[in-house]
């Protein structure tokens, strides 16, 4: 048998077994997906409530009395759970040297844990502490199911998948505004977050269906896995991960504070009810797999480039929007962004996964994870700043949408692997 990983893909016999978009080992990995959502999303949810709980609230004037706390604390308890997404890095790598489903399972499991502990915090910073340690753990889950559903399907399905996938961490993301809307005001964050011992307890069914994708056990059994250090990428894909890492940072340097802000930003200084909140996500919802149903079919039949680029503008024009007027300026602004960054996630999904090799692809992500985690905690730092400074959130805006449209060209500089299989697009290197 050849030692050789590149012509072993190539033999028949060793061809890996593939499936469609709704395999249980797929359906599983996106219940994580969800679990996940929730457990991160919901601190952007309950902003307002943890900003009330642990500040003083007042009767206008300035952020910080309309608020609780000021954009700039509350800015910097946020930039340091993403901060901490860095960790994501080194928890991913490992599943490109242990296998994807040991990794999936262990992080969900103290990820989930640890945001579950921190409804039981006594000040904001022991809050934020604690949020920030499971952080990393579930942005490994985030990079991981992404893996798990390109690498399990066909590239008729992968779009598909990735598209599932992203549609079920958008409905963990939504979750947390249900739960606010139906549940007293006592209930507050602490029982938000309490929840998160549900999907802990149904995490060894789930773990029953996860399969270890055989794209990556027909490679391990060959190579060993993969034989660089933890988190390093060959030469030969280098260049593709520097430019992609660099576009993430522009995507989530709006993304993080455009999103990290709404909820308090519409509560607390708008005026608007926990159920008008709750009724905009509702109505998000359908928003969002429009979509996701777009963003796939762009994806399949315009290209992975194209779809990018064109969405990527959109996001940073929602991101101005939503601050720059009214109520209803600001509903209209963040449902654009709901629909752009929906459109996206496939396309940017599909082709993060095609462009590396599969014993270096969950290394990839963590990387992807982790320049998230920069360009949002960039993002929040500046929007915070600015906001303080000059007393709202107009100029903050601008300022932090500004460089994902800017950058939106960028794409074009990575190949398009629309059509190809995983062994075509990204070949492992000799």
């Amino acid at each position: 048998m050849t030692n050789d990983p590149a012509a072993a893909v190539a033999q028949p016999r060793l061809r890996p077994r593939l499936y469609g978009w709704l395999h249980p080992s797929v359906l599983a990995a996106a219940a994580l997906s969800v679990a996940s959502g929730y457990a991160q999303f919901g601190v952007v949810t309950a902003l307002g409530d943890i900003a009330a709980a642990f500040g003083e609230e007042g009767g206008g004037g300035s952020v910080a009395v309309d608020l609780g706390l000021s954009a700039t604390t509350l800015g910097l308890g946020l930039g340091l759970i993403r901060l901490a997404s860095l960790g994501g890095l080194p928890v991913s790598a490992l599943a490109d040297r242990f296998g994807r489903k040991l990794v999936l399972i262990a992080a969900s499991a103290v990820g989930l844990a640890c945001t579950a502990a921190a409804s039981l915090a006594g000040t904001y910073w022991l809050f934020i502490a604690l949020f920030a340690l499971g952080r990393p753990l579930l942005s490994a889950t985030n990079a991981v199911v992404g893996v798990i559903a390109a690498e399990e399907t066909r590239v008729a399905d992968r779009a598909k998948a990735i598209a599932l996938i992203t549609a079920a961490y958008g409905v963990g993301a939504g979750i947390p505004a249900l739960v606010r809307a139906v549940t007293p005001e006592a209930f507050g964050f602490r029982g938000l977050f309490a929840l998160c011992v549900v999907p802990l307890l149904a995490l060894p069914l789930l773990a029953r269906f996860v399969e270890e994708p055989d794209r990556y056990t027909t490679l391990e059994r060959i190579a060993g896995g993969s034989r660089l250090g933890l988190g390093a990428i060959h030469r030969d894909y280098r260049r593709r991960l520097v430019l992609v890492c660099a576009l993430t940072v522009a995507a989530t340097f709006v993304t993080g504070p455009i999103n990290g802000y709404v909820f308090a930003y519409s509560e607390n200084i708008l005026g608007v009810s926990r159920t008008f909140t709750f009724l905009v996500v509702l109505s998000a919802a359908p928003l969002g797999l429009m979509g996701l149903l777009v963003g796939r079919w762009t994806a399949d039949v315009w290209g992975r480039r194209t779809t990018c680029v064109t969405m990527h503008i959109a996001v940073g024009l929602a991101g101005i929007l939503t601050y720059t007027g009214g109520l209803g300026v600001a509903v209209a602004g963040y449902l654009m962004g709901i629909v752009a960054g929906s459109a996206y996630a496939p396309a940017i999904g599909a082709l993060s996964a095609e462009i590396f090799p599969t014993l270096e692809r969950a290394t990839a992500a963590g990387w992807l994870t982790a320049a998230s985690a920069l360009g949002a905690v960039a993002g929040l730092f500046f929007f915070g700043v600015i906001a303080d400074s000059t007393g709202g959130f107009v100029a903050a805006a601008v300022t932090v949408s500004l460089p994902v449209a800017l950058t939106a060209p960028l794409y074009l500089g990575l190949p398009e692997t629309r059509g190809m299989e995983l062994e075509e697009s990204a070949p492992e290197p000799e």
